[in-house]
């Protein structure tokens, strides 16, 4: 075989490998993973998500109640980070949108945000952290 002809053996063998996994793991999430009825949210939301905390024996149900910063991913491995003020200090969470232990998910607001990563809300205190509400 030729040098160049090997090459482009070698690349498409690999391409079709990348593919063949992609398919399988296609396959695998849409037969076994459970899928949850969720309302639409977007990032700028705030959203209270109820989820639960197995501690032993004992289950209980816990919520956090932040604003999306983030929307991740596609399909069934798609995931969101939510942030929330506890005193003066910022607390991140990301959970996956077929994580089990999620409950349910509530949307309080609907924010008018312009870009879908709003990771500069990080740095804005007071007044200015503030996002506009939509108007249904």
């Amino acid at each position: 075989m030729q040098p160049l002809a090997k090459i482009v053996y070698v690349a498409l063998l690999k391409n079709f490998n990348a593919i063949m996994m992609e398919a399988l793991i296609d396959f695998v999430q849409k037969e076994f993973l459970k899928k949850n009825d969720f309302p639409k949210f977007s990032s700028g939301d705030t959203i209270t998500v109820f989820y639960q905390i197995r501690e032993g024996e004992k289950v209980r149900t816990q919520f956090f109640k932040g604003v999306v910063i983030q929307i991740k991913g596609k399909g069934e491995s798609k995931t969101f980070t939510i942030r929330k003020m506890s005193g003066t200090i910022g607390v991140e969470r990301i959970f996956p949108l077929n994580l089990p232990t999620i409950e349910k998910i509530e949307v309080n607001k609907q924010g008018k945000v312009r870009r879908s990563r709003i990771y500069y809300f990080k740095n804005l205190r007071g007044k200015k952290a503030r996002i506009k509400e939509v108007v249904k």
